[in-house]
């Protein structure tokens, strides 16, 4: 009897360290990579977003957007463009990520200028913020911790927390401190800071839901780090597959795009 539960002791410690080992094996770079394809769909696509300032918990302004996008193979980036909806003033304008470079196209002027991922649309959401982007392409990440957090419901969630470093000139923040679960590589929240190290914004996601052929968060809500009455969420929907033209992601076409 004493055999059997020595023998049983050394199967169930051989088993732990074969499970610690294969939980280790997989890189911070890899869990960003996979919790990637949990928020982008892998075909071209779109989606209507909708952004809402909350000052003090009350409405003040709202945005409704088209976003299409497109993956460059290349580059394992996507390519953006979002066309303005809503309010009626600003109808028609746009802005289009291409490559590198981000440019802002107003009908009135007939005119694109270059504009930063940073700058803001509404409350607290900035341009960067609403763009479909592989995290794995801009940033190289490190495992801090494994941790249980709240969620957006407050929800406990056992995550991996890890830090983000900018890996080149595209990615909108210097540093992110991402919280990603374990098991469903599900973003779970996100702390993002500044060049010069001031956190700027603390983002969750949440109403995770069946969209194009996978479970996504369909909202975020991006909380000012410094006044948290600030808040803006972020509201995706109606998803859906689309074929994009090569000549949508130019910037000398954007007069003359046409888009129903």
């Amino acid at each position: 009897m004493k055999n059997t539960r020595h023998i049983a002791g050394i199967v169930a410690f051989a088993l732990a360290l074969f499970l610690g080992a294969a939980a280790h094996a997989q890189t911070a770079q890899d869990i960003v990579a996979a919790t990637d394809k949990v928020r982008n769909p892998s075909k071209p696509f779109r989606t209507v977003l909708k952004l809402t300032e909350y000052v003090g918990g009350k409405e003040r302004d709202h945005d409704s957007l088209t976003v299409f996008s497109k993956e460059d193979p290349s580059t394992r980036q996507f390519r953006n463009l979002v066309q303005y909806v809503e309010p009626a003033r600003d109808a028609g304008k746009r802005v289009l990520l291409d490559g590198h470079s981000l440019w802002f196209y107003d009908p009135d002027s007939k005119e694109s200028v270059r504009i930063s991922a940073q700058q803001r649309l509404i409350g607290q959401a900035a341009v960067g913020d609403i763009l479909t982007v592989n995290l794995a392409a801009d940033y190289t990440a490190s495992v801090l911790a494994t941790e249980k957090i709240d969620d957006a419901t407050h929800q406990p969630r056992e995550c991996w927390h890890l830090e983000l470093k900018a890996a080149n000139d595209v990615a909108t923040y210097n540093r992110v401190e991402y919280w990603v679960e374990q098991g469903t590589f599900y973003p779970i929240k996100g702390k993002f800071y500044s060049d010069s190290g001031r956190l700027l914004k603390i983002l969750y996601f949440r109403n995770f839901a069946e969209r194009l052929g996978a479970v996504r968060p369909s909202e975020a809500i991006i909380i000012d780090a410094v006044d948290s009455s600030l808040a803006t969420t972020a509201t995706f929907g109606d998803y859906a597959w689309q074929d994009i033209p090569e000549a949508w992601f130019q910037r000398d076409f954007l007069p003359r795009l046409q888009i129903k």
